[in-house]
């Protein structure tokens, strides 16, 4: 429940933010009639983002079980690579946000309406379709036959809608920079593990041999129904009884895209300027 938890929380503040960003511009710029587009484009990449969610839920369904876990497996490989891109993506444009965000606005207000929703729109369908992809390959990972993922989920996202609220209202200062380093760090774990989950499903559908070959099987120690093994599981996707091939895809992903990701960024240049002493405040001015 904890990885579902992060996904949402993590996923739905960057919309949050983007959001915030928007209408702060706007209302500061006395420009409330284009509020009414804005908040249009954000309403349809919502509805998209869900209606894509339930179209790979319910769509899947009709599959057999082979063609279910073949797709169950290419899209949590997809949804592990757009992750992968985002959070890297979102480290190294973090602090340029605001800025851009407001570039694409200026230019929708001069264009008209239709430009000011799509502008909204692709700012926060973005989000949306990764995090929709993303949920429904990690809450297949968990499996657990239970509503705690979806639980997770629906909480990291309305905590993520309430720090965003505060975020406009200027009630809550957090230094984002770490927020979305530290974030990303525990996301590419969960991402691990629904890529060895992935790779397991391709396995199921005899796309990748090697089913049988077990690397270890822990059952006994670490039994799939306890509390930890549910824990470790809810957290880390961890399968108790993993394939050889899982354990190698699972290390050769994590272990560098992991170290990539925390590695200082060797492309600052030598004398930056100054930062503020709270990057929040920077992302959130104005707000």
């Amino acid at each position: 429940m904890f990885g579902n938890y992060l996904i949402g929380l993590r996923e739905g503040l960057e919309a949050s933010l983007v959001v915030c960003i928007l209408i702060a511009y706007l209302v500061k710029t006395e420009r409330r009639d284009a509020l009414v587009p804005v908040w249009t484009g954000v309403g349809v990449a919502a509805a998209l983002s869900l209606g894509f969610g339930c179209a790979l839920t319910f769509g899947s369904q009709e599959l057999t079980f082979k063609a279910q876990e073949a797709l169950g497996g290419s899209l949590s490989i997809v949804a592990v690579i757009l992750v992968t891109w985002m959070v890297f993506w979102m480290r190294r444009t973090a602090r340029h946000l605001k800025a851009d965000l407001h570039g694409k606005l200026d230019a929708a207000l001069r264009m008209g309406t239709a430009a000011l929703v799509a502008t909204a729109f692709l700012a926060v369908g973005r989000e949306g379709l990764e995090t929709a992809l993303f949920v429904w390959a990690s809450v297949r990972a968990s499996n657990d036959g239970t509503h705690a993922p979806l639980l997770g989920v629906l909480l990291g996202l309305l905590t993520a809608i309430a720090l965003g609220w505060l975020f406009y209202r200027g009630a809550v200062r957090i230094n984002l920079a770490k927020f979305f380093t530290w974030t990303g760090a525990m996301l590419v774990v969960v991402a691990a593990g629904v890529l060895a989950y992935g790779v397991h499903d391709l396995q199921e559908a005899e796309f990748i041999g090697g089913l049988r070959n077990k690397a270890f099987d822990i059952s006994a120690t670490i039994p799939p129904d306890s509390w930890y093994g549910t824990l470790l599981k809810g957290v880390f996707n961890f399968q108790p009884n993993p394939t050889v091939i899982q354990v190698v895809v699972w290390s050769l992903y994590l272990v560098p895209v992991l170290a990539l990701f925390l590695a200082p960024s060797g492309a600052r240049p030598r004398t930056p300027a100054p930062e503020p002493a709270n990057p929040a405040s920077a992302d959130t001015a104005g707000s």
